[in-house]
């Protein structure tokens, strides 16, 4: 279970889009006033942690003049205290969130986009606060980090924390396939030699050495389902919540059984018919007709939940369009 990429990010996002943004303008609405204006640095630090104890995907507040000009310090939220704590006097004028936010008459936000301090996919929320006199006092801005927003609205925060142990785990097992997969592999080596040695000595009885392509394809199987398992479970990201992620999984970890189970189930019918012990060969063919009734119902698998997750999909785009 690796690290969401930025295009899993922006998938989710789409999905979430309009309650992401309904959250955002109701946490900025709440509490942009002209007064946060008159506070201090140390002020709005202890403002923003107390929201934060709320809302923990919320990584800067910055408060921006009526042109434009950021007259506070980056305020990083109580999750993100190592961002950097600079910013004032930076020009944000040309800014999407500044420019959203002198247009739109409550809360303006962005679409996603690489933050320049975390270098991770990030929202802004922003709100122009008036005067009394309705002149336009300035722009309060919230940073939001997107990937944290998700795991709290999608229900994730909590198995996010417990991934690393997952992580370590998976990585222990992998290792122990890997470990007999190379105790195979020293198998079949030895079993090689001998069989070169009796090659080269006349009196000793040359066997048909099965045993090598047994060893060995034991070995690639035991190898390749450790590297499934890592990529599935170290390495590549895996989006529980999502049905395609779980067949993928599924689809790869029973396609290494068949090709193992089919590879042995020949090696079996070879090994009967050289030694001419017809009989057992029956069984055999018993394990290839269920290894493609496995096939089958592989095929089946992915098609029905292929089928039912565009079915989800369409579902899900009527109700946004409706």
């Amino acid at each position: 279970m690796s690290k969401m990429s930025h295009i899993n990010v922006i998938e989710k996002y789409e999905e979430h889009r309009v309650a992401i943004h309904n959250l955002l303008s109701s946490i900025l609405s709440c509490f942009a006033d002209d007064k946060m204006f008159e506070k201090s640095d140390e002020e709005l630090a202890e403002f923003l942690n107390s929201l934060c104890s709320y809302y923990p995907f919320v990584s800067l507040l910055y408060l921006l003049d009526a042109k434009g000009k950021q007259i506070c310090m980056n305020v990083p939220g109580s999750q993100f205290k190592h961002h950097p704590k600079i910013g004032l006097d930076a020009d944000r004028s040309n800014r999407p969130y500044y420019l959203a936010a002198m247009k739109a008459d409550g809360v303006a936000v962005t679409e996603p986009y690489l933050s320049s301090v975390r270098r991770e996919l990030c929202l802004s929320a922003s709100m122009k606060v008036n005067n009394d006199d309705s002149t336009i006092k300035g722009v309060v801005v919230l940073d939001i980090d997107l990937s944290s927003m998700l795991a709290i609205l999608t229900g994730d925060s909590r198995r996010i924390h417990f991934e690393p142990y997952f992580k370590a785990m998976y990585t222990l097992i992998v290792l122990g396939l890997f470990t007999v997969a190379l105790m195979l592999l020293y198998a079949a080596v030895v079993e090689c030699l001998d069989v070169i040695y009796a090659m080269m000595t006349p009196e000793k009885r040359l066997e048909m050495p099965l045993g090598v392509v047994i060893y060995l394809t034991l070995s690639l199987a035991i190898f390749d389902l450790g590297k499934t398992t890592l990529e599935e479970e170290v390495l590549l990201y895996k989006d529980v919540l999502r049905h395609s992620s779980t067949r993928r999984t599924i689809t790869r970890f029973i396609a290494v059984i068949i090709i193992a189970v089919s590879i042995e189930s020949l090696l079996m019918i070879f090994k009967f018919a050289l030694k001419g012990d017809g009989e057992h060969i029956i069984e055999a063919v018993w394990i290839i007709i269920a290894v493609a009734s496995l096939l089958v119902s592989l095929g089946i698998y992915v098609y029905l939940g292929s089928k039912a997750e565009g079915m989800l999909l369409n579902n899900r785009d009527k109700q946004k369009a409706g």
